[in-house]
């Protein structure tokens, strides 16, 4: 069976995984890109945006392992849009299709989960999003059967892979500590007390100064 994977989801040394305070103009709230300069330095973030050069170290190969294998993402509301409650921009000119362009850099199904489903959205390269209303396991369903025997990427936000971690559902989980302190925001480990009986864990130091983790389930 298909593997259930997460890749690159950074946390301050707090455990926040997005700041307080999301808009349109700061999608990750008083956080800023704090949690996310690591990879806008790595060459893999430069090919995937087109632009030349990046690092080629320890960051990099964490960051390349994102893409390979994946036949769907299933995210939360939170990573497409700031918007919350009922969508008002549909069918008009500025109705809101992502942070991403055009051209989303999935090229899978997109299963994006809220209260308030919608319209599918078929975006160039082969990126197609689905707004569903459905539990982890329903959503999991539903994305591996769009993604045949390829993996399943679990995209976001902290909420969203708290829920599929606490319902079993992520065989493999990237984890990049970032060293801030945040102080509030969305954190990613609450309730899940428990999960280094459940899974094998190692952990890489960068020269960046941030900490890859992996975290892999037992057996």
């Amino acid at each position: 069976m298909s593997r259930v994977r997460v890749h690159n989801f950074s946390i301050s040394l707090d455990g926040f995984g997005t700041g307080e305070g999301l808009t349109i103009e700061a999608p990750f709230g008083h956080a800023g890109h704090r949690l996310h300069e690591w990879m806008f330095a790595t060459r893999a973030w430069g090919e995937m945006t087109g632009q030349p050069g990046g690092s080629t170290g320890v960051d990099n190969a964490f960051a390349q392992r994102n893409g390979p294998g994946i036949g769907a993402e299933i995210m939360g509301r939170g990573k497409f849009t700031t918007q919350t409650g009922p969508w008002t921009d549909l069918g008009t000119e500025d109705e809101w299709r992502g942070w991403w362009g055009d051209n989303p850099p999935f090229h899978t199904p997109v299963f994006v989960l809220t209260h308030y489903p919608r319209p599918s959205i078929e975006m160039e390269g082969g990126t197609m999003f689905h707004f569903i209303d459905a539990s982890p396991q329903e959503a999991l369903d539903r994305a591996r059967a769009a993604a045949g025997d390829l993996d399943i990427r679990i995209g976001g936000g902290p909420t969203m892979v708290r829920e599929f971690l606490a319902a079993g559902l992520i065989d493999m989980l990237h984890i990049v500590q970032v060293p801030i302190l945040l102080g509030r925001g969305e954190r990613l480990w609450d309730g899940l007390e428990g999960m280094d009986e459940r899974y094998a864990i190692e952990t890489v130091a960068s020269p960046s100064g941030i900490v890859h983790l992996t975290f892999t389930r037992r057996p």
